[in-house]
Order: structure tokens, then C-alpha cells, then sequence
């Protein structure tokens, strides 16, 4: 019904318009689109799907844009909405298939499976009859058999470990929550860590929540995580920054042709307003991210550490269209409180070159070296407070610059990562010595200190990597290659008795951003240190204007070891 609504408020305005203000150039082209469809439609040789045929304008009409206007139709809509609003609806699991059969990693607590008794380990091979293990189907059909509406039913056929028979649960399906905020814990005596994965619905309220408690077990500083996080609402930025800023500092403002200027400031009531914060960000941390990153650095209020942002400072309106589909336009773009705008340079009409910009800064050396990062002397400005200089017109710059590590990830675990063979052999260890580690282990602490990869598991993935042709170019490379594949075979297994946070208490350890973050925050003459020099050079950058302009390494997200259902 709001959808509905909402059209024929838009088509009433597009009439008005059309009837007082709209341009004959405008009117002929509305008239050239409608008479197209109508021609193709009716004269074409073939039958032709007109709905695919509006699609495919839409997305072309957009495309000529910037990169950020797009189109997805209603069952894209849908996906990618799932995660900002915070919940979708279905049984409550997360899971991973194991030699083509659906093997449960956890339960949500308090979810629909949790309730009627379903385990970690089980296996479902039915959903209302019909199999779903041993028939090679494919991840999103299976999910789309385990999701649905609240309240409707799922009959599960479930294998359990030591159990002869085929069990049956009868599981009404809810709405299961997303939690944005992917880790609260204490890493260093007084020292938090919160990581956000994206700035969804109730990303806000998760974040006072984990303030809250890491308060109370001691934080007087904290790591904000935005690393790898790609943005979403811009009110739950302006929620998070107020949780740092005094009521009424200015977190971002807008400015667009067609909309009116916008200011967004902090609201009072923040839950960490003195102590010291470090934000960690990256080439993938964007838009809201962005928002709150140079929020915290303008405001003086936070210390960015990392490397230099996505440059996502174009604000989009979504229109709702009235089969579910939607269409995302930008209508404005956002300055960080000290005026600077970081949208990086475009071409209307040519994503190619704004696609690549990552790779281009890998291949150009700035992922490892600060000072090849060149900036106009028109793009300088100073903080509020401290009268710091920092840089618009491309992203963040961080006040501490982290190199990108390219020697962590060798080759030959990039293969053996990317054939799948850690994660099944992984998941076929955690499957038999589940019990057994819940049993030894019965805190984190405990299992931090005391657990060790076993060898025959590393063993099992380098003997089932060479029989898939994968295997270590020499001794050296297999040497390099064994740190990181004990570490994230811990942390997995941290997951797996825990929670996320436990897997990133141990990922962490050897993250050189969270390393400098902690440096940085226990260091005793803080007000002695000064954030790092970049070279300022009227070359090869871009100018003041913030008008458009004539995966390279693995992510330590976990969500994409897991499914949700």
C-alpha cells in the first residue's frame, strides 16, 4: 500500500509538472519512451518480455548517471534491503554445505530451529518433503525453501550425529534478526573494540548496547572498526557519530540541484563522549562509514588509522516503483563538517575507470606508501577544533597511514581458500570434535590461550589440496602459508563454541590497524604524538570541484564463511 502510494504521489507531481514547469524537451521525451515500448510491444516479429525491455532502460537511462544510480528489480530489491532493515524472515540458522548436504553452524538464539530443539551439527535434508541434500541444488534455491513469511510452517527432515533414524521438527518460521555490529569485546586492558559491518536500522541502538557493555567491564578507549564496511543509512551514521559527538556538532551536511540543503548534527545523550577513539578504516570502508570517519576527524574527536577510503560522497533518494522494484537516483552530495567533499573523480556514463580505482591504487603503490598520494593545495582544510589540515576529494585520509600487508596471503592458501578446501575440510573436523571442544573449552579465555590447530587437520588440507592439483611452490611458500591458515582455522573454530566476536579476538591479533590502533591508545604521551605527513603536490589528483570528472586482498568478514536462513 505505501508503495502504491508513494507512485501515484510521484506521477501526481510528474503531471502537475508536466501540466506548469515541465519543458516540451521533456514532454517528447516521455512521449519517444512510451511510444518505443508501445511500437516493440505491438509490431516486434517476436514476442518480446516487456518487463525484462523496461528493466534493461531503466538500467541503461541510469547508467549514463554516476555510479551510484542504479536499478534492481523487486527480488534484488528485496536482497539487498534484508540487511539494513535489520531482519528477514525464516527459521533461524546459519549454515554451510558440506559434500552437498546442509550442515547447521549455529542457531539463532531464541529463533524459530533454537526453540523446537535443532543442534549445531544437524543436517537438514528435507524441507516439507521435499530433499534438499544429495540433489546438487543450488545455495539460493535451497534458501528460498527454508525462508518465507512469519508464521508460516517448515517441515524439516534432520540427520543427527549418534541418532539411527531421520528426526522431524515442525519449524514456524519468524523474523530472525541481522546484527550489524559484528564484534564487541576488550582487546587490551581498557581498550574496546567494536566492529560494524554496515549502518542498517538498528545499527544505532546495537552500538549503545556495546558501549554499554565493554563500559562495564572497564573501556576507557576505544577501536571503532569500519574496516570493509560499505555504508548504508545515512541516519544510523548520524546515530553512531552522536554517540562520540556533544549535542548539536555538526556529523554532515547535503547539497543538491533539486533538494534542499540538509544539516545533520549530533543529538546529545552520546554514550562515549570522552574517551579516546581510534577509527580504523580502509579502500572498502564507504559512504556512511565515511560519514562518521570524517565526522570523528573534523569534530577532533577520533583518530583515523588505515588507509585511504572508498570516496563515496553521493547521497541517493530511492523511488520505489509499484511492482517492488526501485530505483536509486542521487540527489545530492555530503560534506564532512569542515566542508570537504570525498567523492572521488567520475565520468558520467563510464564506470570502467571508477570500477578499477582500488585496483589502480594497489597497482600505483598507495596501498603501501603514504607519500605517493599527491592532493591539490585546494583541497586542504582544517579541523574545527584542533586546526589539523586534512583532504578532501577522495575518500578519508587517515592520520595514521597502515601499509596493506600483500605478504600475509600467499598464493597457495589463496588457492586452497578458493577451492573451498579449508571451509569443507574445516567444517568436517568441527562436525566430529564439536562435543569434545565444548566440553574442554568452557570459556573463551581458556580456549584463547590453551587451543592448537591439530596437526592432522592441517595435514588432511594440504594432503586433499594436492590431490585437487593445489599445492605450495616450495618449502618456503608452505612455511609462510602455515600462520594464517592456523589462525583462521582458530578462529573458525572460536566461532563456531561462540560467538563473532571470539572470531575476532583472534583474527585481530594479527591485524597491523588494530595493532597501531592499541599502540596508539596505551601510548602515555598521546599529546606528544603527531598524525603523519602526506605530500601535498598540485599534481596528478583532482581539484576542488565535487562534480563528476572527464578484491585484492581476503576479507576477515566471517559472514562470508556463513549463510542465513
Amino acid at each position: 500500500m505505501r508503495k502504491t502510494i508513494l507512485f501515484l504521489s510521484l506521477l501526481l507531481v510528474f503531471q502537475t509538472a508536466s501540466a506548469q514547469q515541465l519543458t516540451k524537451e521533456l514532454e517528447m521525451s516521455l512521449r519517444k519512451i512510451t511510444t518505443a515500448v508501445i511500437a516493440v510491444k505491438t509490431l516486434y516479429v517476436d514476442t518480446v518480455n516487456t518487463s525484462k525491455m523496461t528493466d534493461e532502460a531503466i538500467k541503461s537511462m541510469l547508467a549514463s548517471l554516476d555510479p551510484h544510480s542504479s536499478y534492481t528489480n523487486a527480488e534484488e530489491t528485496k536482497k539487498l534491503n534484508e540487511p539494513l532493515n535489520g531482519n528477514f524472515e525464516g527459521i533461524g540458522v546459519q549454515f554451510n554445505i558440506l559434500e552437498d548436504t546442509l550442515v547447521v553452524v549455529q542457531t539463532v538464539s531464541k529463533g524459530p530451529s533454537e526453540k523446537v530443539g535443532i543442534l549445531a551439527g544437524d543436517r537438514i535434508i528435507s524441507v516439507n518433503d521435499s530433499a534438499i541434500a544429495g540433489v546438487k541444488m543450488d545455495r539460493t534455491e535451497i534458501m528460498k525453501r527454508l525462508r518465507g513469511p512469519k508464521g508460516t510452517v517448515a517441515l524439516l527432515g534432520i540427520v543427527r550425529r549418534g541418532v539411527p533414524e531421520v528426526l522431524k521438527f515442525r519449524v514456524v518460521r519468524d523474523k530472525i534478526p541481522l546484527y550489524s555490529v559484528d564484534a564487541a569485546y576488550i582487546i587490551s586492558p581498557g581498550i574496546g573494540l567494536i566492529r560494524i559491518s554496515s549502518f542498517a536500522a538498528t545499527t544505532g541502538k546495537e552500538v549503545e548496547q556495546a558501549i554499554d557493555k565493554l563500559k562495564k567491564k572497564g573501556m576507557k578507549s576505544l577501536i571503532l572498526d569500519l574496516e570493509e564496511n560499505g555504508g548504508g543509512y545515512l541516519s544510523a551514521a548520524t546515530e553512531v557519530a552522536s554517540q562520540f559527538l556533544k549535542e548539536g556538532d555538526m556529523i554532515v551536511y547535503t547539497d543538491g540541484r533539486a533538494v534542499p540543503h540538509a544539516e545533520y548534527k549530533a543529538t546529545g545523550g552520546g554514550h562515549f563522549l570522552d574517551g579516546n577513539v581510534v577509527v580504523l578504516v580502509d579502500a572498502y570502508t564507504a559512504s556512511a562509514a565515511e560519514i562518521v570517519s570524517g565526522a570523528l576527524q573534523d569534530q577532533d574527536r577520533g583518530i583515523i588509522v588505515g588507509r585511504r577510503t572508498f570516496g563515496k560522497g553521493l547521497v541517493q533518494r530511492p523511488v520505489d516503483l509499484p511492482d517492488g522494484s526501485l530505483i536509486r537516483i542521487t540527489v545530492s552530495h555530503y560534506f564532512t563538517p569542515s566542508g570537504r567533499c570525498i567523492q572521488k573523480p567520475y565520468v558520467k556514463g563510464d564506470s570502467k575507470d571508477y570500477d578499477e580505482d582500488i585496483l589502480k591504487r594497489l597497482k600505483d603503490g598507495e596501498m603501501m606508501h603514504a607519500d605517493s598520494i599527491h592532493f591539490a593545495d585546494s583541497l586542504k582544510y582544517k579541523t574545527l577544533r584542533k586546526g589539523r589540515t586534512v583532504y578532501g576529494g577522495g575518500g578519508i585520509m587517515p592520520d595514521y597511514f597502515v601499509p596493506l600487508d600483500t605478504t600475509i596471503y600467499t598464493m597457495y592458501y589463496r588457492q586452497l581458500s578458493l577451492k573451498n578446501i579449508i571451509l569443507n575440510n574445516y567444517l568436517k573436523y568441527s562436525d566430529k570434535q564439536r562435543k569434545q571442544l565444548t566440553e574442554q573449552y568452557k570459556d573463551f579465555d581458556k580456549f584463547k590461550r590453551e587451543y592448537e590447530v591439530p596437526q592432522s587437520l592441517i595435514d588432511t588440507i594440504i594432503a586433499n589440496g594436492t590431490r585437487m592439483n593445489v599445492k605450495p611452490k616450495d618449502n618456503t611458500e608452505l612455511q609462510k602459508t602455515l600462520p594464517i591458515l592456523k589462525q583462521t582455522l582458530k578462529a573458525l573454530t572460536a566461532r563456531d563454541l561462540w560467538d563473532m566476536s571470539e572470531y575476532f579476538a583472534i583474527v585481530n591479533e594479527t591485524n597491523p590497524s588494530v595493532r597501531k590502533a592499541i599502540e596508539l591508545l596505551t601510548n602515555k604521551n598521546k599529546n606528544q604524538t603527531s598524525p603523519n605527513q602526506y605530500t601535498i603536490k598540485r599534481s596528478n589528483f583532482i581539484s576542488k570541484s565535487c562534480s563528476a570528472f572527464s578484491p585484492y586482498y581476503y576479507s576477515r568478514n566471517v559472514r562470508t564463511f556463513f549463510l542465513f536462513s
